[in-house]
């Protein structure tokens, strides 16, 4: 997926996941999509910092990375949503395009993909990026309302961290 694709789908999932969080068309609806909006965008651009430097696909689109990005809302309260930029940056590089990233890296530069997707390039680009938006926006809610909230104040658990 190209830059493009990543900030549409990111933009958005905001709104769609602040609805999700702040269900209703309210001031408070309206600040958590504000809240969420920014981190979002940030880390679904992120992985592609790896363009400057690194292999691209590779540095920054692997599991370790997002483990790290993923640890920051515990382990120091910040980039709290940063996560979900991530991991929707990896979802629309797997199902939207036909390369892949390289999961494991730096342990492997085996890329995984999926047999579908469109290139980068492609008049459909656009299409199948709000396609896989809708359908993440469906599993942040599903997530959500059966299993865990996503909108939690990490804040007090730091303490366990001793910060």
């Amino acid at each position: 997926m190209n830059k493009r694709g990543h900030v549409l789908n990111a933009l958005l999932l905001a709104v769609g996941l602040g609805f999700v969080l702040e269900p209703g068309v309210d001031v408070d609806t309206a600040r958590k999509v504000a809240q969420i909006t920014v981190p979002i965008v940030l880390g679904a651009l992120f992985p592609d910092v790896d363009t400057a430097f690194g292999k691209h696909r590779k540095t920054l689109h692997s599991l370790p990375v997002l483990a790290v990005v993923s640890a920051y809302p515990i382990v120091f309260d910040n980039l709290h949503f940063v996560w979900v930029g991530v991991v929707t940056h990896y979802l629309l590089d797997l199902l939207g395009s036909r390369r892949g990233i390289a999961l494991f890296h730096p342990l492997s530069d085996n890329e995984f993909s999926l047999p579908f997707g469109v290139t980068t390039s492609s008049k459909y680009a656009d299409l199948v990026t709000v396609i896989i938006t809708a359908l993440e926006i469906a599993a942040f809610w599903a997530v959500t309302t059966y299993v865990v909230s996503l909108d939690v104040d990490l804040s007090s658990a730091t303490a366990g961290f001793g910060l």
